[in-house]
């Protein structure tokens, strides 16, 4: 899909849009890969996006959040920690299969060579993700891991 006909617009999150960034990846999660995780690792992954240590990072600008937009409403959200590793990638259910997951993530290949000069990215993919990220390049690190409840798959891609 060529971005000039794309109908979402994909930037950086305001300050105030992070409750709704972190609410529609609760909802997301909690719709696709709540199944896949223990009691532990559902709550882990609400402690992390309800942390409020994380949403001051965010705005100091060391979490980046990267948003995709269809009139004024967060359709989708990616971020970014410690420079290269997307910590949260997650499209709301009704505008799946439309693109928007891959627009994000080929926003912020941009972002990381144009601003940060980095030259690869990694993931800790979640079980549904995995295929995704294979599609799009990325390259397992190791085999499937489960760490505080949390199942995820580290991979890598080269920019």
């Amino acid at each position: 899909m060529n971005m000039d006909t794309f109908p979402y617009e994909i930037r950086c999150a305001y300050g105030n849009e992070w409750q709704e960034a972190m609410g529609l990846a609760w909802k997301t999660f909690l719709k696709f890969e709540s199944k896949d995780y223990s009691l532990e690792g559902i709550k882990n992954f609400n402690d992390f996006i309800t942390d409020h240590g994380l949403y001051q990072m965010f705005s100091i600008g060391e979490y980046q959040l990267f948003v995709a937009v269809d009139q004024g409403k967060i359709v989708g959200i990616v971020t970014l920690r410690n420079a290269t590793h997307i910590s949260l990638l997650f499209v709301d259910e009704k505008y799946h299969k439309r693109g928007i997951a891959s627009k994000l993530l080929e926003y912020l290949k941009q972002y990381l060579i144009t601003e940060v000069g980095a030259y690869y990215l990694t993931v800790n993919s979640s079980p549904c993700a995995v295929g995704f990220y294979h599609k799009l390049g990325f390259k397992d690190l190791g085999p499937e891991t489960t760490k505080d409840g949390i199942l995820y798959t580290p991979m890598e891609k080269f920019l």
